[in-house]
């Protein structure tokens, strides 16, 4: 009874003249639904727009401005709504409010004489009649805009919006009340005023608990790029990549979801969605802060903290020198023999032999050096015979020309790592799906990892990891896994390699397709929207932009 007596008593508070109970219920009702969707609004624009629109609905008025408090100490205006002049400003509206932002304070004094400042400054609610007869505050700007454009401001209320920590964050300022019956212009009712103070109470936590999220996702994000940050101070080779990836991915998914026929015709994402699977991708080479720069920045195959082919190029002068002291002790002999001229000439040519050997193994393991696609077995033959070439060292001591050490990096088959600096490179995704792990997700972000650790997998369950299917994996999983190999493949800042053209890098993915590396669907995907092509007018160089011919592309049915 008492609860039933309490409801009733409120209700009273907010009756206007002639005990208008219905349309105070109503106008109740909708002030609650209006809470609700406030607090479900994500984007600020239109938080602001809703919390006017409201304010304006509730009280029926024509118009209206809502003003938010800058750390300058003013007032901007955010939007501004004018129904009957069709006058909307600012928000999602693309128009900019064209005003200057009101001073809350003049020669360090308050600015009293601006109702809306008034508001801001003193928290309290100003409802004013008609402006034309106030006194106390300066309207000039108003008649101003009356007298451009044929308007007639008449009743205001402006009322501070306090947030929950007691703190003005903005004004709501409304204009022309008007009667639900005739139309006519009146002044603000007290249940007006207190339904907007109700309803500015609430949207001003609503805004900051808005600002607040954002805030707390912008610096997130920026710690996000922090880390991206160490890994190009780390290397400059890998920088670029942590920013490409999550482009394309998101590219790739969203190419995807648009599908309507096929396979992917039910995957969807919501803005939360996406947004998880941009922080996915962000961080889905997170854990290459733990890799060693002397392997991420490997360029040719003897490369530690320096290149060592320059250790062989000595190496190498003192062969020569050593064969040309072998020569002179030979001239020596021959002439204290006083051997005849042919044996002269055949020790000359035998030098001149060995040079060119010398000479062209010093080519041969330059170019053996860079790295490549693929290695002959007859090169590796080759690079051993060389080892066993044997020379004197500054200490004298007479050693194998190529360590064991250089041979194994010498006689790699494919690019410049050998089998345990690739399972270093390869650790950073076990330290990625650890690192990533080991945070405490919200909800909306719980797949981060998952999304993030995968692009290593491959659909036939041999990839790494942790070996995981097709069928074990997401699609924005298997999406990243194609985003991270293209990127890969195009890339024109890595140490080790030119970045391929389109077609060249289609025809290889296509065989990945074929092998059971990528997500077939995807990658049908990839090539019917053209997504590649998207991405390299963005991103590659004009000379890798090439005519790529669909039907060629391996694993691919135009």
């Amino acid at each position: 009874m008492s609860s039933s007596l309490d409801a009733t008593q409120n209700l009273r508070l907010f009756e206007g003249p002639g005990g208008q109970t219905d349309d105070l219920v109503q106008r109740l009702e909708q002030l609650n639904l209006i809470g609700a969707s406030l607090s479900a609004e994500r984007d600020i624009n239109r938080l602001l727009e809703t919390i006017l629109a409201a304010a304006k609905s509730i009280t029926r008025s024509d118009g209206g401005t809502l003003y938010r408090v800058t750390e300058e100490g003013t007032l901007r205006f955010e939007i501004v709504r004018t129904s009957s002049l069709r006058y909307y400003l600012g928000g999602t509206t693309g128009n900019p409010v064209p005003f200057y932002p009101i001073q809350l304070y003049q020669d360090g004094k308050p600015n009293h004489g601006m109702v809306a400042a008034y508001a801001a400054l003193t928290g309290e609610t100003v409802n004013i009649a008609d402006a034309y007869a106030a006194e106390g505050f300066d309207f000039s700007g108003t008649r101003a805009f009356d007298t451009k454009t044929g308007y007639r401001s008449k009743s205001f209320l402006t009322v501070p919006m306090r947030n929950h920590e007691h703190e003005i964050i903005g004004v709501l300022q409304l204009i022309n009340a008007q009667d639900r019956r005739s139309g006519e212009i009146v002044p603000f009712s007290d249940s007006d005023q207190r339904l907007v103070e109700s309803l500015a109470s609430q949207a001003a936590v609503a805004l900051t608990n808005r600002m607040l999220i954002n805030q707390l996702e912008h610096l997130f994000e920026s710690f996000i790029s922090l880390i991206n940050t160490a890994i190009d101070e780390k290397s400059p080779y890998t920088g670029g990549h942590c920013q490409r990836v999550p482009v394309l991915t998101m590219m790739l998914a969203e190419a995807a979801e648009a599908e309507s026929e096929g396979p992917l015709r039910d995957f969807s994402m919501s803005e939360r969605d996406r947004y998880e699977l941009k922080i996915a991708g962000m961080l889905h080479d997170c854990g290459k802060v733990t890799t060693p720069v002397h392997v991420v920045d490997k360029a040719t195959k003897l490369e530690t903290i320096f290149d060592r082919i320059h250790l062989l190029d000595t190496r190498f002068e003192v062969l020569k020198r050593d064969a040309h002291i072998e020569l002179l002790k030979e001239r020596a002999k021959l002439a204290v023999d006083n051997a005849p001229r042919e044996a002269r000439e055949r020790a000359e040519a035998r030098y001149r032999e060995r040079l060119r050997q010398l000479d062209e193994d010093r080519a041969f393991l330059r170019a053996c050096n860079v790295g490549g696609e693929t290695m002959r077995d007859i090169d590796v033959e080759r690079v051993k015979s060389i080892a066993r070439y044997r020379w004197t060292d500054s200490a004298g001591h007479v050693a194998r020309f190529l360590t064991d050490d250089e041979v194994r990096n010498l006689t790699i088959r494919k690019g410049t790592l050998t089998a345990d600096e690739r399972e270093v490179i390869n650790h950073h995704i076990v330290a990625t799906i650890r690192m990533l792990e080991a945070l405490p997700w919200p909800k909306h972000l719980k797949n981060v990892s998952e999304y993030a650790g995968g692009h290593h997998e491959r659909m036939d369950g041999k990839g790494y990891p942790r070996g995981l299917t097709r069928e074990q994996m997401s699609v924005q999983a298997r999406a990243m896994g194609i985003a991270d190999i293209f990127e890969a493949l195009t890339a024109k800042d890595r140490p080790y390699k030119r970045g391929k053209t389109l077609s060249e890098s289609l025809a290889i993915l296509g065989k990945f397709r074929e092998n059971g590396h990528v997500d077939p669907d995807l990658f049908d995907v990839f090539v019917r929207r053209r997504i590649y092509l998207r991405y390299a007018e963005l991103f590659l160089d004009r000379e890798q932009i090439d005519a790529v011919d669909e039907s060629r592309i391996p694993g691919y049915t135009p």
